[in-house]
C-alpha cells in the first residue's frame, strides 16, 4: 500500500476504537443521569481525575513502550521485543499502587476532590470499585498499543469497540434491570477493559505477532526510555484530570453543584472530539515511527502533512455540528429538566469547542512529535497545554468573566499553545536524519 492508504487505514480503525472509549464514558454519563440525576453527575465528575490518572500512566507505559519497540525493530536493535513484557510488569505495580487507597478510602478521595457528604456517600461506592481494576486499565492500554504497533491496527481497534460496546450494554443491565446503580455502572466500567485483553491476545498469542511476553527483572532503564517518549500521552491523559479538579474547583464558587453537572456535561462530551484526535495522532504514530526509525524522510513528512491536515479538516466539522446542536446535547443529560443546567452547559458547549480548532492540530502534532522522538517539543507542548496555559486562563478569565470566562479558558490556553506547536513541527521538519537525533535529545 502506498503511504496515504496505510494512513487511512490505520486512522481510520484508530479513530474508531478511540470513539468507542469516549461513547462508554458517555454512557455511564446519560444512564447515571436517568438513575441518579445530577448528584451522580457531579460524583462522576468529581472523580474522573482519578479514573485519568490511571489512563495517563497505562498509556505512558504502553504508547512509549510500544514507540521504542517500533523505532528499535526498525533499526534491527535485539532488545525491541523485552519492551512488551517490561511495560506489563511494571504496568502491574502501578496499579497495585492505585487499588490500595481505592479499597481502603474511597470516600475520602472523593471529598479530597470537591464532594460534600452527599456527593461523597454517591461517588464512594464507584470510585471503590473501578480502582481495584486499575492493573486491567493499564494492561489494556500496553497490549492495545503494541498491537497497533505490531501491524494489526484492525484488532487494537475491534478490542476497543467491543470493550466499548459490552460496557455500554452491561451499563444498562446492571443500573436498570438488576437496579445496582453506581456500582453496577463502576462494574461495567471496571471489566471492560479485561474484554479489551482477551481480544488483543487473539493477535499476541498468534504466530503472527511479533511481540511476546517472559517473566523478567523489570528494567527502570527501559522504563525510563519508554516514559520519555511516552510522556506527552501521559500528560494528555492526566491533564484531563488536572483541569477537571481546577474547573471543579472553580464552578462551585460560582455556579455550585449544578455548574459541576453541567460541566461533567461539557467535558463528557469534549472527550468525543479529543478521542478522535487522539485517534489520527495514535494511528499516524506507527507509520511515523516505522518510517522515522528507517530513516524514511519523506515518508516522515508525507504522514505529517496528512495528520495535520485531517485533524483540521474534523476540528472544522465537529465545531460546527456542537454549535447547532448543543441545546439537544445538553438536553440528553438533563432527565431532571434542571433549566440551569440547560442554560450552563448550552452556553458552555458552544464556547469550549471552538478550542477544538486549535486543540486538533495541537493533540495530533504533539503524538507526531513523541513518533519521531521529539522529546523535548512534545513534553513542552503537552506541559502548555495540558497544565499552564489553561490553568491561567481558568482562574484568569473566570475571575473577569465569571461562567463564561470558564468555558473561555479551553480556547484561548489552544490558541497560545498552537504557536509553540507550529514552531515545534517546523523544527521537526527540518531536523537531521542521521541517526544521532536520539541521544540529542535524551
Amino acid at each position: 500500500m502506498s503511504v496515504g492508504q496505510k494512513f487511512a487505514k490505520y486512522v481510520s480503525q484508530n479513530v474508531l476504537g478511540m470513539i468507542g472509549i469516549s461513547l462508554y464514558i458517555l454512557a455511564d454519563t446519560f444512564f447515571i443521569s436517568k438513575a441518579v440525576g445530577a448528584a451522580g453527575i457531579t460524583a462522576l465528575n468529581l472523580v474522573l481525575p482519578i479514573y485519568n490518572l490511571i489512563f495517563a500512566v497505562g498509556a505512558m507505559l504502553g504508547v512509549g513502550s510500544a514507540i521504542r519497540y517500533a523505532v528499535a525493530k526498525g533499526r534491527g536493535d535485539g532488545e525491541a521485543a523485552d519492551y512488551f513484557s517490561n511495560a506489563l510488569i511494571w504496568g502491574t505495580v502501578f496499579g497495585i499502587l492505585f487499588m490500595i487507597p481505592g479499597g481502603l478510602l474511597p470516600g475520602r478521595l472523593v471529598a479530597l476532590l470537591g464532594g460534600d457528604a452527599q456527593i461523597a456517600a454517591v461517588g464512594a461506592p464507584y470510585t471503590r470499585i473501578f480502582m481495584m481494576f486499575s492493573p486491567c486499565f493499564i494492561w489494556n492500554s500496553v497490549c492495545n498499543a503494541f498491537v497497533r504497533n505490531d501491524k494489526a491496527p484492525g484488532t487494537a481497534m475491534a478490542a476497543t469497540l467491543l470493550s466499548s460496546l459490552f460496557n455500554i450494554v452491561m451499563d444498562y443491565v446492571l443500573m436498570f434491570p438488576l437496579g445496582l446503580g453506581m456500582e453496577g455502572a463502576a462494574f461495567a466500567t471496571a471489566c471492560s477493559p479485561i474484554v479489551g485483553i482477551l481480544i488483543c491476545s487473539t493477535h499476541l498469542c498468534s504466530k503472527k505477532c511479533g511481540v511476546t511476553f517472559r517473566f523478567r527483572k523489570p528494567s527502570a532503564k527501559q522504563l525510563c526510555a519508554s516514559c520519555q517518549v511516552g510522556v506527552s500521552a501521559f500528560v494528555g491523559e492526566i491533564s484531563s484530570g488536572v483541569i477537571t479538579v481546577a474547573f471543579n474547583m472553580i464552578i462551585l464558587r460560582l455556579a455550585g453543584n449544578i455548574g459541576v453537572a453541567a460541566y461533567g456535561v461539557v467535558a463528557n462530551t469534549s472527550l468525543v472530539a479529543v478521542s478522535m484526535f487522539n485517534g489520527v495522532a495514535q494511528g499516524a504514530q506507527p507509520l511515523l515511527s516505522e518510517f522515522y526509525g528507517k530513516g524514511a524522510q519523506d515518508k516522515v513528512r508525507k504522514v505529517i502533512r496528512l495528520g495535520i491536515m485531517t485533524s483540521l479538516a474534523l476540528a472544522v466539522l465537529i465545531v460546527v455540528g456542537v454549535y447547532f446542536g448543543a441545546d439537544y446535547i445538553a438536553a440528553v443529560f438533563n432527565s431532571e429538566r434542571n433549566v440551569q443546567l440547560a442554560q450552563y452547559a448550552g452556553v458552555g458547549l458552544r464556547l469550549y469547542f471552538t478550542g477544538f480548532l486549535f486543540a486538533g492540530i495541537n493533540i495530533t502534532g504533539t503524538g507526531i512529535l513523541s513518533a519521531t522522538e521529539s522529546a523535548r517539543w512534545a513534553f513542552a507542548t503537552s506541559i502548555l497545554r495540558g497544565f499552564v496555559l489553561i490553568l491561567i486562563a481558568a482562574f484568569g478569565l473566570s475571575a473577569l468573566f465569571g461562567m463564561r470566562g470558564v468555558w473561555l479558558a479551553f480556547p484561548a490556553a489552544e490558541a497560545v499553545t498552537l504557536a509553540v506547536t507550529a514552531a515545534a513541527l517546523k523544527s521537526t521538519l527540518k531536523h537531521s536524519w542521521d541517526g544521532q537525533r536520539e541521544s540529542k535529545l535524551l
